[in-house]
């Protein structure tokens, strides 16, 4: 809502209210015209005191003098003002409109913030950083704590000292202004307000997961959220200044904020101690005075003898005062409340877990949370507002009060209903569909006719899903492409990673119709066109990637404007230069870049450094992908055959894919000519380092490419005659691959196959490791077994076998069942190519059953209940002629399916099969489960029905030839 408010407005409205509140503070020191509106014979006055009245306090009446009226506003107006703004509006407006916000940003706009200096070890080059909270630092993780102590020691001292010293309120003013501007000064970005302000633990109870009227961040196209800082650019638009001072960030999206921390331990001690906190901060004005008329007449907030009291009794109790001084009295209250808060929360949090396990309705433990939370939040703001401002709307007439909390529970209660309904599954599809959203806008479907004169940004989460699902343009490549960008943005955002995305992503896929082996090809894809996105050792987060985006923006902006004004100077000359370099220092401070992020960015800015970046790191993987493939041909392996079949394939396919992406590349290069006759120069590098390379697969493509010449897809159109030249011709020093690997080299290679996407791959090299070095094999599989997320069920499953001592080092392929199921299924004909979840499950079904030599393993007449794929030894297939004629008995070899039509057909067997082996081993998958997997996977039943034409086609034209 107020997010979207522009940020010129709002800078107005932060001077409006910061000059108030600063007004305010000076009538703290001088002030002679409100305490006339206190005078006792000011008849016409709400505001004047009562001679009559007689307010007791421990059995004494206090004495009630005309006073100024700035406590009184600050504490009644001001304070409920600002719990009122957080819950309904959210913190987004808050934020925006803070003062103290606004003050402590005073050292950043004036450009005096801290530095630190950094050398640049290659060049000896230095330059001058911004400090920033250090995630794994004791602030980093410990200032919930410290904000919440704060809070603590600031209603303390508010109930010894400030509430009706106007004094003492002034100098706690001032230094909390002071200590602001100094963390301005110290610390980049909103870090007073992420890490010290007291007030930021009442905003995250109040504003998360978001207040009533608040917007989504993570729904729409806008670039700049909530209460995200930004700044006006010289062209007078709006830019995000974004420094990425904490991850994640409430100003950036709230309810992520929530979310991402709705489990950690502090979050309990916040809450339920804050709910703690405000029952005792407003129960000791009864628990000291023995009456609540003390607190509700507003005498606490011009008590003349404050200071006075802190060594008499504290408290007052029937009627008895105790002799326990009110310095003490006060911490002690206080902090009883708020323990007692605590550990009331933490019992309604262990009965709500017992009564849904014992009532058998689970719940996930972050939602149970949530709610308790949310609980909690509604609680302490109807009881904050019982009282908060209570001494001035007792002054209203009675049908104004009774409108006021209307508006109170009215509000609170709507905010109860929606929040309670949130959970972090809804959230994350409201994100993916408003992602999807943005790819299917960018397909140029025609939508308009589906919608009723509606526009894609109108639709909610499930409307935009049902639309994917039926509109007739979206084919399968289109949905294909429309997840490949949903994906691309989530890793870019550090939403999901290579590993949490294939969970995270898993009801998109859903609605989508996306396979998680389409997932994973869809993961490699991305790494070939930005081999940076899948790399681990790069933290991504959306904060770093809004800082980075503001920074180009910017940078892009002061270029531009720059090239404008030298274009409209008659000599430019040296001050142009100057001016650049110290904008550029500017803009550095202003978003703390580093060295590493500032190159990158600047090579960005030019599309050929970029693909030139690409292509390198293309070609490096390359290499270490031939070396990986020659590793997996070593004689040292032989007997081990079957397995390195699919870590074979696997190489050979990205291989495939990186080889592809530098013929893009080098396509792209030679469209784009540059000065001296060289207009192919760039293209013509590539090819001649990727001809060096000699990858057998380049060949394999340009061949395949070169049977279909007229495909405007093919590469022999697509590539200069020259280029094509240079990729075909043998390289003059032939590559060598080295024979004698040591297996330590080896190893290192089936190491890094363990972490590939496919739980089949990882299963298998992890096999292999063990095979190979089997104390190396055991480390990774227990790295696996403790690794969070957990790996795929086949992969623990492998890793816990390796560790069972009764596993012998070299164990045979047999020890480990299912995956000696999944190995056979996949090198076999019939199943070779299906989705990797569809082996898993065929071989979670199947059962390996063993025959002797001359064993019957199915009759003639029998009824088909089993699909059989040998995997050992061998068998006969002995079929009865239909006439005379001797029909040839058939010999399978392991791989072969022996009665797929049967099983397909649900016939009976037409034929004798016969074990011809000492042992013989199949795999027998019931038909019904089968069946079930035709049904549920089309890709493979389309592929069982292509593969079944063919044969019934041979199987024709040989009868024909006969």
């Amino acid at each position: 809502m107020f997010g979207r408010v522009a940020e010129r407005r709002m800078h107005i409205v932060r001077w409006i209210l910061t000059s108030g509140w600063l007004f305010l503070i000076a009538s703290l020191f001088y002030d002679p015209f409100s305490p006339w509106l206190t005078q006792p014979d000011n008849v016409w006055s709400p505001l004047r005191i009562d001679p009559t009245r007689c307010v007791k306090v421990q059995g004494v009446c206090l004495q009630e003098q005309p006073y100024a009226l700035g406590t009184t506003i600050f504490w009644g107006i001001v304070v409920p003002s600002s719990i009122f703004i957080l819950l309904i509006f959210g913190h987004e407006l808050w934020r925006r409109i803070c003062p103290l916000s606004f003050l402590s940003q005073i050292p950043r706009a004036l450009g005096w913030q801290r530095q630190v200096k950094r050398e640049n070890p290659k060049t000896g080059k230095a330059r001058y950083e911004l400090v920033k909270v250090k995630p794994g630092s004791w602030l980093g993780r410990n200032y919930r704590y410290l904000q919440f102590g704060l809070l603590y020691l600031g209603l303390c001292a508010r109930i010894l000292f400030i509430n009706s010293d106007r004094l003492a309120l002034a100098a706690w003013f001032g230094v909390t202004i002071v200590a602001a501007i100094a963390v301005g000064y110290l610390y980049s970005g909103k870090s007073w307000c992420q890490y010290f302000c007291p007030m930021a633990p009442v905003q995250g109870i109040y504003a998360e997961p978001s207040g009533l009227f608040a917007s989504k961040a993570h729904v729409g196209d806008q670039q700049i959220t909530q209460s995200m800082c930004r700044t006006v650019g010289e062209d007078g638009k709006e830019q995000s200044a974004c420094v990425a001072c904490q991850n994640p960030c409430i100003d950036i999206d709230a309810e992520r904020a929530y979310w991402d921390g709705v489990a950690q331990p502090e979050q309990k001690v916040i809450y339920y101690g804050y709910v703690g906190l405000v029952v005792g901060y407003f129960c000791y004005y009864y628990l000291y005075a023995g009456n609540w008329d003390y607190y509700f007449s507003g005498a606490w907030a011009h008590q003349e003898n404050l200071r006075e009291t802190l060594l008499k009794p504290g408290l007052y109790l029937f009627g008895t005062p105790l002799p326990l001084p009110k310095l003490v009295a006060v911490p002690l209250t206080l902090g009883l409340f708020s323990a007692g808060g605590y550990f009331l929360g933490l019992a309604v949090e262990r009965y709500c877990q017992t009564s849904l396990k014992n009532k058998r309705q689970p719940i996930r433990p972050e939602l149970l949370q949530h709610r308790i939370f949310t609980v909690c939040t509604f609680f302490a703001f109807n009881f904050f507002f019982v009282f908060g401002g209570r001494p001035l709307i007792l002054l209203l007439p009675l049908f104004l009060q009774f409108f006021y909390e209307g508006i109170v529970v009215g509000l609170s209660t709507l905010w109860l209903y929606r929040t309670w309904q949130r959970n972090p599954d809804r959230y994350a599809r409201e994100g993916l569909a408003s992602r999807l959203r943005r790819q299917l806008s960018r397909l140029e479907l025609n939508v308009a006719q589906f919608l009723e004169g509606r526009s894609l940004e109108t639709l909610n989460t499930d409307e935009v899903y049902v639309l994917a699902k039926v509109l007739p343009g979206f084919t399968k490549e289109k949905r294909y492409q429309a997840y490949k960008g949903v994906l691309r943005e989530a890793l870019e955002e550090g939403y999901v990673n290579t590993v949490s995305s294939l969970e995270v992503l898993q009801q998109m896929r859903a609605e989508l119709d996306i396979s998680e082996d389409e997932h994973r090809a869809v993961l490699e894809e991305l790494g070939v066109e930005d081999p940076e996105l899948l790399d681990p050792n790069q933290q991504r987060s959306r904060e770093n990637q809004v800082r980075l985006t503001g920074y180009r923006k910017a940078l892009e902006r002061m270029l531009a404007l720059q090239q404008r004004q030298a274009i409209a100077q008659t000599d430019p000359g040296q001050t142009q230069v100057g001016n650049t370099s110290e904008a550029l220092q500017l803009l550095r401070r202003e978003y703390a870049t580093t060295q590493q992020e500032e190159s990158s960015i600047l090579e960005n800015l030019d599309p050929n450094a970029v693909l030139v970046h690409r292509a390198e790191a293309l070609l490096h993987q390359l290499e270490n992908l031939i070396d990986r493939y020659h590793a997996l041909n070593q004689p040292s392996l032989k007997g081990q055959e079957t397995v390195l079949t699919l870590l074979r394939t696997t190489v050979l396919h990205k291989k495939r894919l990186l080889v592809t992406g530098l013929l893009e590349i080098i396509e792209h290069f030679q469209q784009q000519p540059e000065p001296g006759n060289r207009a192919e120069s760039p293209a013509l590098d590539l090819a001649v380092a990727l001809e060096k390379l000699s990858p057998g697969v380049l060949q394999d493509l340009l061949a395949e490419s070169a049977q279909r010449p007229e495909d405007p897809a093919s590469w022999q159109r697509r590539l200069s005659p020259q280029i094509l030249a240079l990729l075909t011709q043998p390289a003059e020093t032939p590559a060598a691959c080295s024979l004698t690997l040591t297996s330590g080299a080896i190893a290192t290679h089936l190491d890094a196959l363990v972490f590939e996407p496919n739980p089949l791959i990882q299963a298998v090299s992890l096999f292999m490791l063990f095979e190979l070095d089997t104390q190396r094999g055991q480390e990774r599989a227990a790295y696996l077994l403790a690794a969070k997320p957990k790996p795929n069920a086949l992969v623990q499953e492998v890793a816990t076998a390796i560790l069972d001592p009764a596993t012998p080092p070299g164990a045979p392929l047999a020890s480990f069942k299912t995956l000696e199921k999944l190995v056979y299924l996949s090198n076999s004909d019939f199943f070779g190519g299906v989705h990797s979840e569809t082996l898993i499950d065929l071989a979670n079904r199947a059962v390996v059953k063993v025959y002797q030599s001359e064993e019957t393993i199915t009759e003639e007449g029998d009824t088909c209940r089993e699909l059989l794929l040998l995997i050992e030894g061998s068998a006969q297939v002995q079929a009865h002629p239909m006439d005379d004629s001797p029909v040839p008995a058939q010999a399978l070899l392991p791989g072969q399916v022996l009665d797929e039509l049967e099983v397909l057909s649900h016939a009976q067997q037409t034929s004798t099969i016969v074990a011809k082996a000492q042992p013989t081993r199949i795999l027998a998958i019931p038909v019904d489960t089968f069946d079930d997997l035709l049904e549920r996977d089309r890709d493979f039943a389309r592929r069982v029905l292509a593969m079944e034409s063919d044969r019934l086609r041979q199987l024709a034209q040989s009868l024909t030839l006969k």
